[in-house]
């Protein structure tokens, strides 16, 4: 059975490694200042939020997200991260921790979730099909600094 919900202090070193193992997948290694800011935000749960997925009580997925406003409804909701232990994954993990993410979104008025991936991500893309709707919109960045 999957329980998810809200991280703990002890859950920190696990919490590292899927982090860690979601930017890798992404091609990208992060600076500790912003790993510990994550950390931080998550703790005071103002603007950053997370929870996790446990299968026999071991962390085993992670799921990132804040809200915003919205110039067209009530405030939305954007999954930035989410990240399944490969040990663990097809067994509804992440299904898990997107309903939780809706369910939290919901008891707090947002109007959607939303989040974003790469075409090729095919894997996932299979459970997105099945959980929510591709309104086909492209993303465009402009990146600020270094």
């Amino acid at each position: 059975m999957i329980i998810t919900g809200d991280l703990t202090i002890d859950d920190r070193s696990t919490w590292e490694n899927l982090f860690a193992g979601y930017n890798t997948f992404y091609g990208r290694t992060l600076a500790p200042q912003w790993v510990d800011r994550a950390w931080r935000e998550f703790a005071s749960g103002e603007r950053m939020h997370a929870l996790g997925a446990r299968l026999d009580g071991e962390l085993v997925g992670i799921v990132h997200f804040l809200t915003h406003v919205s110039t067209t409804s009530a405030d939305v909701c954007y999954l930035q991260d989410l990240f399944t232990d490969t040990k663990a994954r097809g067994r509804g993990v992440g299904r898990a921790l997107i309903e939780a993410v809706a369910e939290w979104a919901r008891a707090r008025g947002c109007a959607r979730v939303y989040w974003h991936t790469q075409a090729s991500n095919t894997a996932a893309r299979r459970l997105y099909d099945q959980v929510a709707l591709d309104k086909r919109f492209m993303q465009y960045q402009i990146p600020l600094g270094s």
